[in-house]
């Protein structure tokens, strides 16, 4: 018991510390090629604090742990919307702001319900995992499209200090740096997510629960600590948005990017009971975070406490299935 939850906790911290590294260096690439803030900000950084989840489900799918990998998506999305959202509204209101509410929100809806949609028959083929990676590809397409024309000063100003934030040597990276932060960030993802899906079947065989509630708890908690340091310090500097941003854009790219190449590799087989549950806990915390935006175009401290209140009552039915 004691190795399988020192394989997890090793394999997370490697799994954080691996995705800090790829995600700096790429962002010391996209710069160096001189790529605008803009465009780094709506690609490599919000991927980034994704890359555990990706590393996780990704090896899960290949290992043939199939239950890990889907349930560590949809836990992710759920603990996303509910604990991160709701701990940053707690520290400070989120104000939203720009194209939230207007475009990104309702696409992350949209996305939700299709992959809710595919797994009725238990199951994301390959067809299903191709229409959720076009979705993201041309979600992203569109959205550079509309920030190139209508981002503020004032938006281009704090993309510019969040890319300059994580690239190496400030504002002349240098591409051997950057190539090496991506290698180093690759290896200990790959260290990483064995480490942890080794734990995770290790304590699901052990305790007799399975691959299901340990992926859609342990597991989606701990690849979602990137998320929550970098919401965090973005509500501290007084950015709730970005904090906002970084919940809804890693929730959009779990859906459809890490979904669509985990079934790419291996059609996914969906449990019945993540369907019957977890599946609509998902797309029902996403469709609440509709109103809760809505209402003043805020996320007060209340709302947060409603929003971390959900995910309590969401870890109590999943541990408690027969209630």
């Amino acid at each position: 018991m004691l190795t399988a939850v020192g394989f997890i906790l090793l394999g997370l911290l490697l799994l954080v510390l691996g995705g800090e590294l790829m995600l700096r260096g790429a962002v010391g690439l996209a710069t160096w090629l001189r790529l605008t803030p803009a465009v780094i900000g709506l690609t490599v950084v919000a991927a980034g604090t994704s890359i555990p989840e990706l590393a996780v489900s990704g090896l899960a799918a290949v290992r043939g742990n199939v239950d890990l990998a889907v349930a560590n998506v949809v836990g992710s999305n759920i603990f996303n919307v509910t604990v991160i959202v709701g701990l940053c509204a707690l520290l400070r209101p989120v104000v939203i702001q720009g194209n939230t509410i207007r475009l990104e929100y309702p696409v992350l809806a949209l996305a939700t319900s299709v992959c809710v949609i595919f797994m009725q028959d238990e199951s994301i083929n390959r067809f299903e995992a191709i229409v959720l990676l076009v979705g993201y590809v041309a979600f992203t397409a569109f959205m550079l499209r509309v920030v190139r024309r209508q981002v503020t000063k004032v938006e281009e100003r704090e993309l510019a200090e969040e890319v300059e934030e994580l690239t190496p040597l400030a504002a002349h990276p240098r591409a051997w740096l950057s190539l090496l932060l991506v290698a180093a960030g690759c290896v200990l993802l790959g260290l990483g997510a064995h480490a942890t899906v080794v734990g995770a079947v290790d304590i699901a065989r052990i305790l007799g629960m399975s691959e299901h509630v340990i992926g859609a708890t342990i597991v989606a908690a701990g690849t979602g600590l990137p998320e929550v340091v970098a919401s965090l310090i973005s509500s501290i500097r007084g950015r709730s948005d970005v904090a906002l941003g970084n919940a809804l854009g890693s929730n959009l790219f779990n859906t459809l990017v890490i979904l669509g190449i985990s079934a790419a590799v291996r059609p996914l087989p969906v449990q019945a009971d993540l369907i019957q549950s977890d599946c609509w806990w998902m797309l029902g915390v996403t469709l609440i975070l509709f109103p809760v935006m809505a209402s003043g175009l805020r996320v007060s401290r209340w709302e947060g406490l409603v929003l971390l209140a959900i995910y309590v009552g969401y870890l109590w039915f999943l541990l408690n299935p027969t209630i």
